[in-house]
């Protein structure tokens, strides 16, 4: 049996259980292999009947005393079996599983595991698993540590237990190792063979552990030389763009303050990037409010000032208007023609902007997704710039820089990550980080509190407005749902306007159209709208200096991260800012986030939690990065083994970045079996 053979191959596996195993996303051989437990039981240690004690999960071996008895009460069908063993004996009860009755033989040796309780004060263990006992015989279910795998209705962990070994069992032959023989040596790493037996069915911890580091190392290795193959591949594309000018202090001068050091750095990298022949594929990466727009404001000059276009697009409509507003009127004094690309615009105005974008005449043009729409033609893009890189999937980015000719890249992120984790998930990207804020920033006071503080949270924000400060309130919906109490937008809003009777309530969320937005934030911009309830449109970007005060409502329904970006709106200006978390929550992980927030005021060390208390997948939206959904590698706890892939990926690379030696041939051949169905044209 071939590891690239149907399920339906497997013995044991007909049409309704493959069309099940389909569903949990296994359809050949591999994938049942690779389809790894979520946990573990240790069922090894049998326990003497006579030291089962309540409240606690016991594996015991005993014999059926007597014949099960089915006791009928309404709806309740309940069968009670007493048991034995030499040294004692307790009842065992089933609900609503009438059958066992005629399942279960006198006489008869079985193993049970269930959890121990005490009725009426006698002890029972409810509803056990159970099979036949067989002296030195091999179960997959009890005497051992079992795995415990994700269901999918119809399947039970009995069945997909026995399905998994026989499969192991089948293919012990096919199951190869990619990894070249030097690797595995030096690293000090079982055979792929012994790991994925030892990951199912573990004869120790030892075991499993050294299971689990193999085929974490394994799937960290090839996504790591995929990543380096394809930068190699980025790096060697040729930029034909002529640069003659990279004096970029008139930008610098109209922006009306001195940039960091650590925007200087960064703006270094890129001018060596767009001057180096080559195309720049660089992320930068800063905490909110770090000045990363300046960095790309002062990039796209670069190359408006040699004659090229540059489009920024942005994730909202809300923060291309802002960018739109402030970019252009900063080029509009060099004498830079600047146009905006969204939704919801006339389209006079629309055809307007495509056609100075298809002539040249605009040099900067802002926009949201409309940017890579079919429409657009642009005359000579030279800088694609993605702002908020999270928001956007791989294949967005692409488009936008097919518009060009080899155009340069500069992806924007304010969710900074680790340097050893940015290799994976920007992997095809050069990274620059701005780590330090703009002198002046004033650090937000952030509370945590519950509804009970409403009165007093008003009363301070009406003091504030009445200092002429302004305040967002941001909520997780739009509109009341009768199923639960969330703060809706909408509703809050016609509330607070009558708590609020002196100053003016405004409301803005994402369902509302692009006109009554942009007249919304461009009232919030002037200052004619004292108090903004929002959804978490405004989550990214958008910048008021004169707001003081963000509270957010339900705060335990948003990420760490999101919560960063909302704290991030405030702060913005001289004054002293406040955040106020308000959540009535009790659930652990929703006060330890909250907390955090209190905590800490630095993206980084937010990020490393939202990492550690989210798991990386819902963090990064590793699909949107255009990764492989991981089988078995978690990027937050395996950063110690994914430190060790990376220098051995980069020793192999550097060795053999195509992999043509015969030690890398099998290794070659896996990689191109899992990227290549993505990956067409890359020469590899």
């Amino acid at each position: 049996m071939l590891l690239t053979d149907d399920i339906g191959k497997i013995k044991n596996i007909g049409e309704q259980r493959r069309s099940r195993l389909n569903k949990m996303g296994v359809y050949t051989v591999l994938d049942m292999l690779e389809y790894f437990p979520r946990d573990y039981e240790d069922r090894s240690v049998i326990t003497p009947v006579a030291q089962i004690t309540p409240n606690s999960t016991f594996g015991f071996v005993a014999r059926l005393a007597d014949k099960p008895t089915l006791t009928i009460k309404g709806r309740l069908k309940l069968v009670r079996a007493r048991v034995c063993d030499q040294t004692g004996q307790i009842d065992v009860v089933w609900f609503n599983q009438p059958y066992l009755k005629n399942s279960l033989q006198p006489g008869k040796d079985y193993w049970f595991f269930g959890k121990a309780s005490e009725k009426y004060g006698l002890l029972q263990v409810e509803s056990p698993e159970w099979e036949a006992y067989v002296p030195g015989g091999k179960s997959l279910s009890n005497g051992r540590i079992i795995p415990v795998y994700p269901l999918t209705q119809g399947l039970t962990q009995k069945v997909l237990r026995g399905v998994i070994k026989q499969t192991i069992d089948e293919t012990t032959e096919e199951i190869c190792d990619h990894l070249p023989e030097h690797i595995v040596r030096a690293q000090q790493l079982v055979d792929r063979r012994t790991a994925v037996r030892q990951i199912h069915f573990p004869q120790s911890d030892e075991a499993f552990f050294k299971a689990r580091e193999r085929l974490v190392f394994d799937e960290l290795f090839l996504l790591q030389m995929r990543l380096l193959q394809l930068k190699g591949i980025i790096k060697k594309k040729q930029n034909a763009l002529n640069i003659k000018n990279t004096d970029i202090t008139p930008v610098t001068d109209a922006l009306g303050f001195k940039l960091t050091q650590a925007q200087d750095r960064v703006l270094e990298d890129i001018k060596k990037d767009i001057t180096s022949g080559y195309v720049m594929n660089r992320l930068v990466q800063g905490d909110v409010g770090s000045g990363k727009t300046a960095v790309a404001v002062a990039a796209a000059y670069l190359l408006i000032s040699n004659g090229y276009q540059v489009a920024l697009m942005a994730p909202t409509d809300v923060l291309a208007s802002q960018h739109y507003d402030s970019i252009g009127r900063l080029f509009e004094k060099l004498g830079i023609k600047t146009v905006l690309l969204k939704s919801g615009m006339k389209k006079k105005e629309k055809d307007r902007a495509l056609e100075d974008i298809r002539l040249g005449l605009a040099k900067m043009i802002i926009g949201t997704h409309a940017l890579i729409q079919d429409s657009v033609e642009y005359k000579d893009l030279a800088l694609a710039i993605t702002d908020e890189q999270h928001r956007f999937g791989v294949e967005q980015r692409k488009t936008l820089e097919s518009k060009g000719i080899s155009p340069h890249v500069l992806v924007m992120t304010a969710t900074p990550i680790p340097r050893t984790l940015g290799l994976i998930l920007y992997g095809d990207l050069d990274i620059s980080t701005i780590d330090s804020l703009p002198p002046g920033r004033q650090k937000i006071d952030t509370y945590a509190v519950n509804t009970s503080y409403h009165s007093r949270m008003y009363g301070f924000m009406e003091k504030l407005c009445a200092q002429g400060r302004q305040c967002y309130i941001i909520c997780p919906m739009i509109e009341e749902n009768e199923k639960n109490d969330l703060k809706a937008a909408v509703e809050y809003t016609q509330e607070l306007k009558s708590v609020f009777k002196g100053l003016n309530v405004a409301c803005l969320h994402g369902k509302m159209k692009a006109d009554e937005k942009q007249s919304v934030m461009d009232g919030f911009y002037s200052g004619d709208i004292d108090i903004l309830v929002s959804t978490t449109v405004i989550e990214v970007g958008v910048n008021v200096p004169n707001a003081t005060v963000m509270v957010i409502e339900n705060a335990e329904r948003f990420g760490l991260s999101a919560l960063h970006q909302l704290r991030g709106r405030v702060g913005r200006g001289s004054e002293k800012s406040y955040c106020i978390l308000v959540s009535d929550s009790q659930n652990k992980l929703s006060k330890e986030r909250l907390q955090t927030m209190c905590k800490t005021d630095s993206g980084f060390e937010i990020s490393e939690k939202d990492l550690q208390l989210r798991g990386p997948g819902d963090f990064f939206g590793t699909r949107q990065h255009g990764l492989p959904e991981m089988k078995i590698a978690n990027l937050y706890k395996d950063i110690p083994i994914l430190k060790r892939v990376q220098q051995t990926a980069v020793e192999c690379y550097k060795k053999d970045p195509m992999l043509i030696l015969p030690e890398n041939r099998l290794l070659k051949k896996k990689i191109l079996d899992i990227f290549d169905k993505n990956e067409k044209n890359l020469g590899l």
